[in-house]
């Protein structure tokens, strides 16, 4: 398995504030966050484990093929707006999400509908909007907040699509 530069950059990342949680706070601090970073890890790890199986699953189950045809480059509006309805119909965190975008990526998928994806669950998601923002912030503000947000998705899509037109910009996928 190589590292990535993403990967590089966090350990690095790591490395530099543990060193300057120790110059500050000493070992016991050092030691103190590594044991809630290892308890928030045991937390996490079942709905991580559940959404890389997802997605894993999503690139056995559906087609290079069927996939670019529904979210590819050439798929046009309508696309983005499946993207919309399922971003912000999937339920959970950003464990369940982020696999499945990576999985669809790795698949065929276009950043125009990933990102579109990724805004509309950010944005949109009804799972979120039922659960905690009805019921504490009421229907006006809840109904004057989704209807705002509601054309985002699409538009960050578009912006998506249109920026990786650019040799700069252009997204090379992972490798299986």
């Amino acid at each position: 398995m190589k590292l990535a530069r993403t990967d590089l950059v966090f350990m690095g990342l790591a490395i530099g504030t543990g060193t300057l949680c120790y110059l500050r706070r000493g070992g016991e601090a050092v030691l103190s966050s590594a044991a809630e970073a290892g308890i928030l890890f045991l937390q996490i790890l079942p709905q991580l484990a559940a959404g890389l199986l997802i997605g894993g699953l999503v690139t056995r189950l559906v087609s290079r093929e069927k996939v670019a045809a529904m979210l590819g480059g050439s798929s046009g509006i309508r696309r983005l707006l499946v993207a919309t309805l399922a971003g912000a119909l999937t339920p959970g965190g950003p464990f369940t999400s982020f696999p499945m975008v990576y999985a669809l990526w790795i698949a065929g998928a276009d950043a125009g509908a990933l990102i579109t994806f990724i805004a509309s669950w950010s944005l949109l998601g009804f799972n979120r909007l039922i659960v905690w923002e009805l019921p504490l912030l009421g229907v006006e503000f809840t109904a004057i907040r989704f209807l705002a947000c509601l054309p985002l998705p699409i538009v960050a899509g578009l912006i998506a699509r249109w920026m990786t037109r650019f040799a700069v910009l252009r997204l090379d996928r992972p490798a299986e």
